[in-house]
């Protein structure tokens, strides 16, 4: 395992790995992910995501959604689905209130792509991580108890059925789970939705190639990122203005170096999270995360102004690393 994949592994536990680089996601091989969860209803929030509380969606006549025109891919397949589950669960006799989680966007504020909105973001929250812990009430620091979601209505309505009734409901949200090649394939709703926005589920070897396929592309950016002169020089200036100011830094490879000095700073998190510490005991880490963040950010101002147009160009999600 690369030192990355652990640092993201310790951050998911905590709950905040939206503050790590967002790395590329594809549509969930079987239906048993995403809203699948166990007790939760689709549209939800699943527990450590950061979010902003929803923005209140429009409805058409029939009660579903809206899609907004500017979303992302991904956004508007999250619309589709919960358009689609509403149809097939109100089929089924039951209520179904379409819910979609406005996320809050963190990525180009922690990771510097966007230098104004990062210096904002880092010179009151630093990374991120110690931020909710000192500023519960601010929703816009993550990991705060003001970020966290709603409940949406939806999980309103299945809280208030009976065991006969939610029993009922689960049926014919998820079917009879079964396992399938080893893994577990679900039915209903979740399955019907599935395939009606993201098509047909693929086969064992059609995921297999598929990522083969995937880490291929990764491996061709990563060379093409990491091999690019101007690239190089830019990573080494900015790891030598990090060692000026008394920061270590594990790596001066282009597609590392962004978020060396954030995951370097990870690895120093409470294992019990840092919302366990007392707020003053929070603040004395929060004030020393923001220095170090805004040192890197500067630092690293001119790379990451090189940096981002080319890796527009050449996308990497680090699946090598």
């Amino acid at each position: 395992m690369s030192k990355s994949r652990g640092i993201r592994m310790l951050v998911a536990a905590l709950g905040l790995l939206p503050l790590l680089a967002a790395c590329g996601q594809s549509a969930p091989s079987d239906a048993s992910a995403g809203d699948a969860r166990a007790g939760a209803a689709p549209g939800d929030t699943a527990p450590g995501d950061t979010a902003t509380p929803s923005v209140e969606a429009t409805t058409d006549s029939a009660g579903l959604l809206s899609v907004p025109g500017d979303v992302s891919p991904e956004t508007r397949n999250a619309y589709l689905m919960e358009n689609a589950m509403a149809s097939c669960m109100r089929e089924q006799g039951f209520v179904y209130t379409p819910h979609v989680q406005e996320w809050q966007d963190l990525a180009a504020a922690v990771d510097g792509a966007d230098y104004a909105a990062a210096k904002a973001f880092r010179g009151k929250y630093g990374f991120g991580f110690y931020s909710g812990a000192v500023y519960p009430d601010d929703p816009k620091a993550p990991g705060s108890k003001a970020s966290e979601p709603a409940p949406s209505a939806q999980s309103a309505y299945v809280n208030s059925l009976g065991p006969a009734q939610r029993s009922a409901y689960d049926k014919a949200l998820m079917g009879t789970p079964r396992m399938v090649a080893g893994r577990k394939k679900l039915g209903g709703c979740m399955a019907r939705t599935q395939e009606q926005v993201y098509g047909p589920e693929k086969s064992a070897a059609e995921l297999e190639q598929e990522s083969a396929a995937n880490q291929e592309k990764d491996r061709e950016s990563a060379q093409a990122l990491d091999g690019d002169p101007r690239l190089v020089a830019l990573a080494q200036s900015y790891a030598s203005c990090l060692r000026r100011e008394g920061v270590s830094v594990s790596t001066t490879q282009p597609t590392g170096i962004g978020d060396a000095v954030k995951f370097s700073f990870a690895e120093t998190l409470p294992p019990t999270g840092p919302t366990s510490l007392t707020r003053q005991e929070a603040l004395s880490r929060l004030t020393n995360e923001i220095h170090l963040a805004l040192t890197d950010l500067e630092c690293g101002k001119e790379f990451r102004a090189d940096y981002f147009p080319k890796l527009k160009q050449h996308p990497y999600h680090g699946s090598n690393g």
